[in-house]
């Protein structure tokens, strides 16, 4: 094939496109259509997605059936869901501190109780203990349960999920804390 017949099929190509593109803008020009200035119908927003997730919040902090939460879960699940974790934090008994602090004996434990650990402002002005309680509502949205966390973790939204790692997080403990 010489380059006359590249030329023609290429010029035919283009010719093409600008058909298309032409066709398109022409219609749009005939069939022109204003927008009306006020809406036909109006869609009334009760709650922004900030105010329902704030509201989630709320909910776990006063009313949360620890007993039915943790029949949900089990340890083998925990293990396997703790390996997003294990990219911050250590489990093993004397593990090192990694970005976040170690989490052997973590129930039970004063928040912000690890000794050579760096812990954020709000963690280490915290005055509570890493009950079942809080280590749920922490793990459903850290930055929400403890405003000015450096935790930069999203969460575990399922219930099962967070009942599983807190019921593996207790089980890696010299002395495991008896569970609801």
């Amino acid at each position: 094939m010489d380059s006359f017949e590249i030329n023609k099929i290429v010029a035919a190509v283009l010719l093409v496109a600008l058909l298309i593109i032409g066709i398109g803008k022409i219609s749009d020009i005939i069939f022109y259509v204003e927008k009306p200035k006020t809406p036909g119908y109006k869609v009334e927003l009760e709650q922004t997605a900030k105010s329902l997730e704030n509201k989630v919040i709320e909910t776990v902090k006063d009313k949360v059936d620890i007993v039915a939460l943790m029949a949900l879960g089990d340890v083998a699940s925990g293990e396997k869901i703790f390996k997003k974790c294990a990219a911050c934090h250590s489990i093993v008994k004397g593990g090192a501190n990694n970005i976040g602090p170690a989490l052997y004996n973590v129930v039970g434990r004063k928040v912000g109780g690890v000794d050579n650990y760096k812990y954020s402002k709000a963690l280490a002005s915290y005055d509570k203990a890493w009950t079942i309680e809080e280590l749920n509502g922490f793990l459903l949205k850290p930055a929400k349960w403890i405003k000015g966390t450096k935790m930069a973790y999203a969460g575990l939204r399922k219930e099962k999920d967070r009942a599983s790692v807190i019921k593996y997080l207790n089980k890696n403990s010299d002395n495991p804390k008896p569970l609801p």
